[in-house]
């Protein structure tokens, strides 16, 4: 979800989760309803949304600005580091140990969420243990004001703009007191760390209850990281990354979308395993602390970079899911 590279923040902190738990207690600041640019934000709600002004203006007014927010969205940790030290982060013992535990206590939604949506349970896991450590670090600030001081004081993310106003219609559709929502500090929500445009688009009622709840409800928050990949085009039982033995010097990290065909790959080097001629792939190339490795990633390594895009966060899931696997999660 940074460039900023997401369709969805939950993007950006997805590989932040770290530094969320960092920074939840900056200074409070005056609300926002007297900005400068608050008159063009409610002219533009109620125009696209039927907000009234007066509702709009009581919602800024309780918006505070956050300073520390604008020196966190600064620095995500995936900027400067290279693969081997991005591993680590997500890779440790502790890590794997606790997301076997948590796959075990909830092994009945995970099992359902994989035969419901076609997704590998070990994924939807890893991405919840990269982005929120399991439930444990989902964020301590306030949406509304870490929303409105990207939105309003962090000119150069034009997102954040559109993404408060989706928030505040989500409050309206869900029934959510604006204020109350917490999350990081770009805005992710819950266990999958959804943005509020996510959140609309792919956040599922998994429990039946009628209300969809990231936040508090694994069962949801399961359901609705299972939807987002099926509806990015996750294809079940295929590969993500796969080695691949060079013979000639090719481009890498030229795209996150496969697009080369492995029958026109096949002279430039050699791979374990049968597929289709017809396959793409993308070559995707990772620091090692002394070489480079290389590999070809498949249509579900891209489906994980729509998540975050980032080919860092994509392989650290995917190696969390293959280090999950191998636990007896779902064995009785």
């Amino acid at each position: 979800m940074l460039k900023w590279r997401w369709p969805n923040i939950a993007l950006l902190c997805m590989a932040c989760a770290s530094a969320v738990a960092e920074g939840s207690a900056s200074a409070p600041q005056p609300g926002y309803a007297q900005h400068p640019k608050a008159k063009a934000f409610i002219q533009e709600m109620v125009k696209e949304h039927q907000f009234t002004e007066s509702e709009l203006t009581s919602y800024l007014a309780k918006a505070e600005r956050q300073d520390r927010i604008l020196e966190l969205i600064q620095r995500p940790a995936e900027k400067t580091k290279p693969w081997y030290e991005y591993r680590d982060i997500f890779l440790q013992p502790k890590r794997i140990k606790e997301g076997q535990a948590f796959l075990r206590k909830h092994r009945v939604v995970f099992e359902r969420a994989a035969y419901t949506y076609g997704v590998d349970p070990y994924v939807i896991a890893a991405i919840i243990g990269v982005e929120t450590y399991y439930g444990r670090i989902t964020g301590d600030y306030r949406v509304l004001d870490a929303l409105s001081t990207l939105a309003f004081d962090y000119p150069k993310r034009p997102l954040f703009w559109r993404e408060l106003k989706e928030y505040l219609v989500m409050s309206r559709e869900e029934k959510f007191d604006v204020a109350s929502l917490k999350g990081s500090y770009a805005g992710a929500m819950g266990l999958g760390q959804f943005i509020p445009s996510s959140f609309r688009a792919y956040a599922v009622d998994f429990d039946g209850d009628g209300k969809k709840d990231i936040w508090s409800n694994p069962e949801d928050a399961i359901g609705s990281v299972a939807n987002y990949l099926a509806r990015h085009g996750w294809k079940k039982d295929q590969p993500v990354l796969k080695p691949i033995a060079l013979l000639k010097p090719v481009t890498f990290n030229a795209h996150l979308k496969p697009y080369v065909k492995l029958k026109d790959l096949a002279t430039y080097g050699r791979w374990k395993g049968h597929y289709q001629d017809d396959t793409l792939v993308t070559l995707v190339e990772y620091q090692q602390p002394k070489s480079k490795e290389t590999l070809m990633g498949f249509q579900n390594f891209y489906v994980i970079t729509r998540y975050n895009r980032s080919r860092l966060y994509a392989r650290a899931v995917y190696e969390l899911s293959r280090a999950l696997a191998k636990s007896k999660a779902f064995k009785s």
